[in-house]
């Protein structure tokens, strides 16, 4: 399976979930997904994993990204699983988890990597945009936990320059200054970004978050 990269399409697909039969696309529609892969059900690092991913739903909400995660667990594991989760988590889970028994799933987004299992996933995460390519991957061993701030922070950017022609500097959070596009030149910049625009360096021009 050739890996995905940034920029491609996100293989679709049709699997069994705690929530029933989902197809990615359908499911997407016209939001943002991420696709987040766990080793296993009942297992302690996951289970913190995805009552965290409950309670930031709200945030994702916000910013029109729909979660689905997977397990390579069937869809009876999952439903008993999930009593846990929401019990030590003090949530509710509130978004599919994928049953990929067969690892069809697993297989489609290369999350099984032999060297560290040949039968669980890594933590994988794909961000999804709209028009259903990739924007963002990111793997995570089995014994680190992901950290849900970043993931949003990422979100974050990956929006803002989508639509705005901009990037975001090393540790940037929303409503901090970005950079300038290098793409546009600095004169064209000043007319462009109202908020006004700081030259450091003719190839570093910063300017405030155009939607704070």
């Amino acid at each position: 399976m050739a890996t995905i990269r940034l920029g491609d399409k996100a293989p679709d697909f049709t699997a069994d979930s705690s929530m029933g039969t989902i197809n990615l696309y359908d499911y997407l529609g016209d939001s943002w997904g991420i696709l987040f892969s766990h080793p296993a059900d009942f297992t302690p690092v996951c289970t913190t994993e995805l009552g965290t991913a409950a309670n930031f739903k709200d945030e994702f909400d916000k910013r029109n990204v729909k979660m689905i995660a997977l397990s390579v667990d069937g869809a009876a594991s999952h439903a008993e699983w999930i009593k846990d989760i929401n019990e030590v988590q003090n949530t509710v889970v509130n978004f599919p988890i994928i049953a990929d028994e067969d690892k069809k799933v697993s297989d489609l987004y290369d999350m099984i990597h032999p060297n560290a299992d040949n039968n669980l996933t890594v933590r994988s995460v794909f961000i999804i945009a709209p028009d259903k390519t990739v924007k963002l991957t990111l793997t995570y061993p089995a014994s680190t936990g992901r950290n849900f701030y970043e993931l949003l922070r990422v979100i974050d950017s990956l929006q803002l320059t989508a639509y705005h022609k901009v990037a975001t500097p090393a540790n940037w959070e929303q409503g901090k200054e970005v950079v300038v596009s290098p793409a546009i030149s600095t004169a064209d910049a000043k007319d462009m970004f109202s908020k006004g625009v700081t030259e450091v360096k003719p190839y570093l021009r910063m300017t405030p978050d155009p939607t704070a």
